[in-house]
Order: C-alpha cells, then sequence, then structure tokens
C-alpha cells in the first residue's frame, strides 16, 4: 500500500493555505484555537476556537493576527467571523485561578476546553504556538499560527474582542487602574496605578509586579506560575464557562 505524498505547505503561501491542504487530505472541519491576555498582570486570560467554512466564504477581508488590527478592524472582523464561522466557543479563566493553576497550565486547559466545546466536532485542530495534549484529533502547533493559519487568526480576533470588552466592564468596576485604557498589561500607567492603590481582585497576584506591591498578602513573586496564594475573592467576569458559542 502506497503512502500518499507528503504536503508541504510555505509559511508564504496565505493565509488560508494551511487549511485548505488539510481540506484537500479529507479533514473538513479544521479549528484553531487561540489565547488573548497572557502577558496581562490583570484580568481573565480568554481562550477562543473558531471553525471556518471551506471556500470563499471562509475568506474574511483584512483577517490576521489580532495584534495586529486597529480596535475598530478587530470588531469589524469579529462580527464577520461570529456570523460565518461553521461554529466557535469562548473560555474565560478568571485571575484567580490563574493565580491557583498557573498561566500555562491555565492557557492549555482553555484550549481544550474551547475546542471540546464546540458545537461541530473539528477534525484537524490547529494551535498558535503550544502543542495541546489530551485531544482525540490530530492537531499541529503552529510557531505565529495566528499570521499563518486563517482559523487561528479568527480565534485570536474573538478572543481578543471579548477580552476587551470584559477589561472594559472590570474598569466600571475598579476605575482607578484604567483597564478599560491598556487592558491589564503593565504599562507606565498601570504601574504607578498599582504602586498608589495597591492590586485588586482583578489583578493576577502570582505576577511579579503585582506582588511587589500587595503589602504582603502574596510572599512569593513569581511570574505566570502559581504562588500557592490565591487573590482574596474572585473577579466577576464569570467562571470557566462557554461565554458565546455557535454553529452554522
Amino acid at each position: 500500500m502506497l503512502t500518499p505524498p507528503r504536503t508541504v505547505v510555505h509559511r508564504g503561501a496565505g493565509l488560508y493555505a494551511l487549511e485548505r491542504a488539510l481540506q484537500r487530505r479529507g479533514f473538513a472541519y479544521v479549528a484553531g484555537a487561540d489565547e488573548a491576555g497572557r502577558g496581562a498582570c490583570a484580568g481573565p486570560l480568554v481562550v477562543a476556537a473558531v471553525v471556518l467554512p471551506s471556500g470563499r466564504r471562509g475568506e474574511i477581508d483584512g483577517l490576521t493576527d489580532s495584534k495586529l488590527l486597529t480596535p475598530a478592524a478587530r470588531e469589524r472582523i469579529y462580527d464577520a467571523v461570529v456570523a460565518r464561522a461553521v461554529a466557535y466557543s469562548v473560555v474565560v479563566i478568571p485571575s484567580g485561578e490563574i493565580d491557583s493553576m498557573g498561566l500555562h497550565v491555565c492557557n492549555l486547559a482553555g484550549m481544550r476546553r474551547a475546542l471540546a466545546r464546540l458545537p461541530q466536532r473539528p477534525e484537524y485542530v490547529l494551535t498558535d504556538g503550544f502543542r495541546v495534549d489530551g485531544l482525540d484529533v490530530p492537531g499541529l502547533a503552529v510557531w505565529k499560527g495566528d499570521q499563518v493559519a486563517a482559523c487561528v487568526a479568527a480565534a485570536s480576533v474573538v478572543a481578543k474582542v471579548t477580552r476587551d470588552r470584559i477589561m472594559v466592564e472590570l474598569d466600571a468596576a475598579w476605575p482607578a487602574y484604567g483597564f478599560a485604557v491598556h487592558k491589564g498589561y503593565a504599562t507606565p500607567e498601570h504601574s504607578a496605578a498599582l504602586r498608589q492603590h495597591g492590586p485588586c481582585r482583578a489583578h493576577r497576584f502570582s505576577y511579579a509586579n503585582v506582588a511587589a506591591v500587595a503589602d504582603g498578602q502574596v510572599k512569593r513573586s513569581t511570574v505566570g506560575v502559581a504562588s500557592g496564594v490565591t487573590a482574596p475573592g474572585a473577579v466577576p467576569v464569570g467562571d470557566n464557562v462557554c461565554m458565546e458559542g455557535g454553529v452554522r
């Protein structure tokens, strides 16, 4: 029995080339998964999974890595992804769970949850950068996948827009920190607010810059790794649930 020839997809072949190659191999439903908020020191980690339709309907004008888009472009593309996707899902992981479990563990668990909650079961999975074990379908971790694979780029936009909206809500609850502007990342303005006011319940107490101003609430300064001490209370942005999702 002859082995089918190996498929080679060059990184410069375009955003849709990898998915099209997989679909030609018989994988009709290719899911992409990505996160937003990994580098923030406040707010949740948001993970999204998206299955785009094959053919021209799956091509979304301007789609790329969410970090390369303006806020207005992200909102427009978010609407297009939600309208056209075969299926999508979003998982929100609160800052307290990041503190207790660790960032990387939460990131991988979030991807597994988002993929498992897709209303349409994927036949192949593409993830941005990190390999996700424990899936019951084949998958591939793609370096800078949100700039290489359309479904991963779509997931990055859905995750980013969802998280930005949550950070605006958190800004209303804790206006002193400017969450609506910097979205929880360690900008000079955010750092100054942390020094002045100390951390709030939206912050990740296991992060070094937060722990440094936590007045002894956290004894161990680590970045993105659980300290063993959980921030007081829970952030009111929902638990690990599918916040949004649909199948068409």
